[in-house]
């Protein structure tokens, strides 16, 4: 988060030590251009990600090689070819076909100003697999592949309204038994009356609960627009959002049904 005016600084999680690093890097480095949306320098990429210089044009130049990315001479830059568009498209397609999701994402974006996020369930977490930047000073910077915990996250409780009583049961023991010691343990009953909630709301309000000074409103899209579990997020600065949750979650709503009711009157 940045409290004053310019651009954030991009920060990127750590690669956990169970992963390949030599895997993990080309994921952030596509997931890096996702991010930026342009073309970037050798440099550009082993700053913002915090990999040594060498080490990121190998990758770079291997990419190129295989076909994701392109090289310009010109502005000694990389950038990714179509080819990494069409990758996955096939998982689920209402997200890529015609780019449906995708435009839905930018009208909020451009309503709102705000960061809009999307996220899928990624095992004990929410996963966010596509942001689009906030356009005021004072945001909230996220980076595609970062993961919230599915039971202590506005995303993550959004995904598990979608589960039965007893699959929740079944994840919370699970997070709690894999929590480090010093973790707080999560109350389940606790959990299920948020997820009643959340169902009867129609969305999710979390308020530096992973963050400190940040909020993200989150909701469920309908089965219309995706075939799979997906959820779009408006996050923000806490000072911003929490007068304004009940706007933000209308401007929300309005703006699913209006591109709902575009996609099914051009079926």
């Amino acid at each position: 988060m940045s409290g004053t005016g310019g651009a954030s600084p991009r920060t990127w999680t750590r690669l956990p030590k169970s992963v390949v690093k030599s895997a993990g890097r080309v994921l952030q480095i596509l997931e890096y251009f996702d991010d930026v949306q342009r073309a970037a320098t050798v440099v550009e990429v082993a700053q913002a990600l915090g990999y040594p210089q060498s080490s990121a044009s190998t990758l770079l130049r291997s990419l190129v090689t295989l076909g994701y990315l392109y090289y310009s001479p010109s502005g000694r830059s990389y950038g990714p070819t179509t080819r990494v568009r069409l990758l996955g498209s096939w998982i689920n397609p209402p997200l890529f076909e015609e780019a449906k999701i995708l435009r839905l994402v930018s009208d909020l974006n451009a309503v709102t100003g705000e960061t809009i996020v999307l996220a899928v369930r990624n095992g004990l977490h929410a996963q966010y697999i596509h942001v689009a930047q906030a356009t005021t000073s004072l945001r909230l910077h996220l980076t595609p592949g970062t993961l919230r915990p599915l039971a202590a996250s506005g995303a993550g409780w959004v995904l598990l309204t979608t589960l039965p009583a007893a699959e929740v049961a079944k994840l919370v023991r699970r997070i709690n038994a894999e929590a480090p010691p010093a973790t707080a343990k999560v109350d389940l009953a606790g959990l299920q009356a948020r997820l009643d909630d959340i169902r009867m709301r129609g969305h999710a309000f979390s308020n530096s609960t992973v963050t400190p000074g940040g909020a993200i409103l989150a909701m469920l899209l309908p089965d219309e627009l995706s075939a799979t579990p997906l959820v779009i997020g408006i996050g923000g600065a806490s000072e911003r959002m929490v007068p304004h949750e009940a706007e933000l979650a209308r401007t929300m709503r309005q703006t699913i049904e209006r591109h709902l009711a575009e996609m099914q009157r051009n079926a």
